[in-house]
């Protein structure tokens, strides 16, 4: 993706499925990063950064889901630390550029997604 096209709606991204997940995880860069953690309300620091890393190196060596607590624990980071970096699994995976995990995988990644603020009321 070239960093003009990162200036154009997200929607009109051609490197993305219908759900927003990037087709291609070549395709994946920092730029587009940014772009997706913005659709997500996030700001990306370095603990951000270090957990996309570990999500893509380990995707693209496995093709697997992996263990949360492991990326977390090889990060020295809490058990939880996609939940409270990303808001859940599943928006740190697509923020990562990884491609969609099916529906069986993306059912358990959507539940373990924490509520938005709005919908704990």
């Amino acid at each position: 993706m070239s960093q003009k096209q990162t200036n154009q709606p997200l929607e009109s991204c051609a490197d993305l499925d219908e759900r927003g997940f990037v087709r291609d995880p070549e395709h994946w860069n920092a730029a587009l990063a940014e772009l997706l953690a913005q659709t997500h309300g996030i700001t990306l620091t370095d603990a951000h950064w270090r957990a996309i890393a570990s999500l893509r190196q380990d995707y693209l060596a496995t093709a697997n889901l992996p263990v949360e607590r492991t990326i977390c624990a090889a990060l020295n980071l809490m058990p939880d630390c996609l939940a409270r970096l990303f808001g859940g699994p599943l928006s740190a995976w697509m923020i990562a550029g990884l491609p969609d995990p099916g529906v069986e995988a993306r059912t358990y990644l959507e539940n373990m997604e924490v509520p938005a603020p709005d919908s704990l009321a």
